[in-house]
């Protein structure tokens, strides 16, 4: 089943997300429909609260990024109660987007390298490093999970000259090959 994406200005975006446990209902119907919906919405990476759950997971596929960075190839992972351990390595820009951003890209700074400890979809524990690509998708949608968007990344400056933008994607107007729900 394919989920619609919640879009800016929806309250749990904005959320501090809760751990879940291998009890959670329905938990591998509700990880497949993750899958499914990032994949049908063009997705890189997909956290549980873009589709209205305040939880602690995200998924990513990094088949859409094989081209542009080798290191992608294979990605595919479920990341679940994640915790970042250590951040290190060189400051990177890359221009970033968001499904709950719709046309949207903005140049974000993020550390290259991060050690995270999580569970799979199995709950088998993982203490892992991530490096490049992986790396930034990962925190990308860790941000998610602890409420944070891209656009917290920015500078003021840029923030006010998209303030329209914004407004228009919670209002609804904004096109996009996926369903959205915007905030009531």
């Amino acid at each position: 089943m394919v989920y619609p994406i919640y879009v800016y200005g929806q309250p749990v975006l904005r959320k501090v997300a809760k751990e879940i446990d291998k009890n959670y209902p329905n938990f591998h119907e509700f990880l497949d429909n993750m899958f499914e919906t990032m994949e049908k919405s063009d997705g890189l990476g997909l956290a549980a609260p873009q589709v209205g759950e305040s939880i602690r997971l995200f998924v990513i596929d990094g088949k859409p990024l094989e081209e542009e960075d080798p290191t992608m190839k294979g990605f595919r992972k479920a990341f679940i109660n994640a915790k970042i351990i250590e951040l290190s390595g060189e400051d990177k820009v890359y221009n970033e987007g968001c499904l709950s951003l719709p046309k949207i890209r903005e140049d974000v700074t993020r550390k290259s390298v991060v050690r995270l400890q999580y569970f799979d979809e199995q709950f088998n524990f993982h203490d892992e490093v991530f490096e490049g690509m992986q790396a930034r998708v990962i925190l990308h949608e860790y941000d998610h999970t602890d409420g944070i968007m891209f656009i917290d990344h920015i500078n003021p400056l840029r923030r006010k000259l998209i303030k329209r933008k914004l407004s228009d994607i919670s209002k609804g107007k904004v096109e996009t090959a996926y369903k959205i729900k915007i905030a009531k």
